[in-house]
């Protein structure tokens, strides 16, 4: 792996803890935020590699942050994992429809899979 650098977005810290723990044990550089607001911060100063962004946050949430990192010029073609626990369809079409490449609702994903999703959005698209 050619060290990709990941961004999760995440207030909640357990989960957050698990994500990087588990994304660093494959191999990516992981960098983190617990808000929208220095989710974008963070990302304009690394350009991640792909962008895995919870909704429900304080600050800033998901969607906003979303809308925002797709209006920055070096950072709209970024890929964003919306991870979340929000499932009901209006959430996921407005995430999709927003930009995002994919939608993962946390409770029926494993962390490995959730993996396996972010290098599928990594290594499918040729860059």
């Amino acid at each position: 792996m050619d060290n990709k650098t990941v961004l999760i977005v995440e207030d909640d810290l357990f989960i957050l803890n698990m994500y990087v723990t588990k994304l660093k044990s494959v191999g990516f550089t992981v960098e983190s935020a617990e808000d929208g607001t220095s989710a974008i911060e963070i990302a304009k100063r690394i350009i991640p590699d792909v962008i895995l962004l919870d909704v429900i946050m304080p600050v800033m949430d998901g969607f906003e942050t979303l809308a925002q990192i797709k209006k920055e010029e070096r950072l709209k073609n970024i890929p964003i994992i919306l991870l979340t626990n929000l499932s009901q369809k209006p959430n996921i079409e407005k995430g999709l429809k927003m930009g995002a490449v994919d939608y993962i609702i946390k409770a029926h994903f494993t962390p490995s899979e959730v993996v396996d999703k972010i290098k599928k959005v990594l290594y499918s698209s040729a860059k």
